[in-house]
Order: structure tokens, then C-alpha cells, then sequence
């Protein structure tokens, strides 16, 4: 399997996550792609997921059922 070019994604931290940056960073710049990362390990290893795919992780917690 092929890695995709991260090097142009541009991560947003929630505002909830407090001074502690204890908090995971996301960025959905890339064309296809949502990407998750640990905001304690900048250069750490990265998820990714397909907009739909996110969207309905998404939809699951607000819904309850993750």
C-alpha cells in the first residue's frame, strides 16, 4: 500500500483541548482525505479516512452510538 502525501495537510486543534494540548489535531484540506493525528506527536504516525467515512464516525458520537 501506497502512503499518501501528508506533507500539505494543514491541522486544527479544538479549541476545548486547554493549554495542555492534550488533544487530537485534524485536517481536512486534502482532496479525499481527513486527517487525524496525536497533538503530543506532531511527527508521529497519522490516520486517515475518507470524508464519508469520517462524517459518519462523526455523526455516530453526536448520535450516541460510538
Amino acid at each position: 500500500m501506497i502512503s499518501p502525501d501528508l506533507s500539505g495537510a494543514e491541522f486544527r486543534t479544538s479549541s476545548l483541548s486547554g493549554a495542555n494540548n492534550n488533544c487530537v489535531e485534524v485536517a481536512t484540506n486534502l482532496p479525499g482525505l481527513v486527517v487525524v493525528r496525536d497533538s503530543k506527536d506532531l511527527s508521529g504516525p497519522a490516520l486517515t479516512f475518507s470524508p464519508t467515512a469520517w462524517n459518519d464516525f462523526l455523526a455516530g458520537i453526536r448520535n450516541g452510538k460510538i
